[in-house]
């Protein structure tokens, strides 16, 4: 068991709003920015100021993120909270599109979270092993005939979640030129607003044509179910399909190629988790921990509440750094060391309270199948460039790589 995370004295304090801390340190592309832990350890909750101009918070330490997470006072929606990077809108963003639960308070989100949890669970995810497994092999021996060299990305940590989540749906995997392209656009944040919304409603377009088509023949998936079985409104089933699809074809994708960097550059973790098979479900979580690919949440407060000695006013934003509360050492002893022998319990990766993501027991899947597969099929497997030379996903809301060269030798 890890120690309860003791509490910090409450008399360091920063006196001016910090921005942000963004830029990594230059050949750490697993740690977060440097200033993050700055901050966290002179003061878990401190004022921050918004590219806006509105002044609200940054909270950086463990026990201070998963206390808001799980804190009805603090609200998820859209509407209400200021963005926490530069280039974003002036002022409070839009509401969420209907069937955006990241975006919902209760009860909205309880109603739609309870019709979907049941189609999540980790029953369910497991019975989804063999198809994962087998995926996985096709991938595998798609690399090794090619081989040896292939971009790690698109020859396998893009195709085998895009797979699962579109066989899960409901979705022809055949129409990926139709919705990836719009999924990451909706995902950089290097895109103008109004690209992001163009890309958005063509994701809901694609969307909306699959929901009528299910509606007059439900199939045996998550879309037919939902079509034949719940009371979700068209527009509603058009925005739960379009966000559990973009949702299903970036984070575990980027898992993979990140993870693999990661151990590609730490061979006495790469050899532990190729030889031990009973590793992978904790190697997975310390992997979560330790890479922490989703950044930030932003919640903003529907009422004073005092926290860590400060006094947060109704309406103020509070940015949450997942990657800084992943590296707290009051939770996580040597948080700076990846350790795929540590119980990384209560690790933030998949988010906390009601908002804790709904698809992570098929991302656990997905992981503790591919990971050791893919090592166990080329022991030999390395990168194909420096490792400062990989392109990294700074551009983008889930961390990663865009592209993973790697090599291995001829068996």
């Amino acid at each position: 068991m890890q120690n309860e995370p003791s509490h910090r004295p409450l008399t360091a304090r920063i006196s001016e709003p910090v921005t942000l801390p963004t830029q990594r340190a230059a050949g750490c592309p697993f740690d977060p920015p440097a200033g993050l832990a700055e901050l966290r350890e002179e003061s878990p909750l401190a004022r921050m100021a918004y590219p806006d101009g509105h002044v609200g918070w940054l909270a950086t330490g463990w026990s201070t993120v998963r206390a808001i997470m799980g804190d009805s006072r603090f609200s998820s929606r859209y509407e209400l909270m200021h963005y926490p990077f530069p280039g974003g809108p002036e002022g409070p963003l839009p509401p969420a599109p209907v069937g955006d639960m990241t975006g919902m308070d209760a009860p909205e989100h309880t109603r739609l979270r309870r019709i979907l949890t049941g189609k999540f669970t980790v029953r369910r995810m497991r019975l989804l092993s063999d198809r994962v497994a087998e995926i996985t092999d096709e991938h595998l021996d798609a690399m090794e005939r090619g081989g040896p060299g292939a971009d790690l990305v698109e020859a396998f940590a893009r195709p085998l979640p895009a797979l699962m989540i579109c066989e899960l749906l409901g979705v022809p995997y055949a129409d990926r030129d139709r919705f990836q392209g719009h999924a990451d656009t909706i995902m950089s944040m290097d895109v103008s607003p109004e690209d992001r919304y163009a890309a958005y409603v063509g994701l809901q377009e694609y969307m909306a044509e699959l929901v009528a088509a299910q509606r007059a023949a439900p199939g045996d998936d998550l879309l037919g179910d939902l079509a034949r079985d719940s009371d979700l409104s068209d527009e509603e089933l058009v925005g739960v399909g379009g966000f559990l699809l973009a949702a299903g074809l970036d984070t575990t994708a980027n898992m993979i190629a990140h993870g693999t960097f990661a151990l590609l550059t730490d061979p006495a973790q790469a050899d532990a988790l190729r030889t031990d098979p009973d590793l992978a479900p904790q190697a997975v979580e310390e992997l979560m921990r330790y890479l922490t690919i989703a950044h930030t949440s932003v919640k903003s407060a529907l009422e004073d509440v005092e926290l860590e000695g400060r006094l947060i006013k109704a309406g103020e934003s509070v940015t949450l750094s997942f990657e800084a509360a992943n590296r707290d050492a009051e939770r996580f002893p040597d948080p700076d060391v990846l350790d795929l022998h540590r119980k990384a319990t209560g690790h933030l990766g998949f988010g906390h309270g009601i908002h804790q993501c709904l698809g992570q027991q098929l991302a656990r899947v997905e992981l503790t199948v591919a990971l050791p597969a893919l090592l166990r099929r080329f022991p030999t497997l390395r990168l194909d460039v420096p490792a400062d030379e990989v392109p990294l996903r700074t551009d983008m809301s889930m961390y990663g790589v865009h592209r993973l060269p790697v090599t291995w030798d001829e068996s």
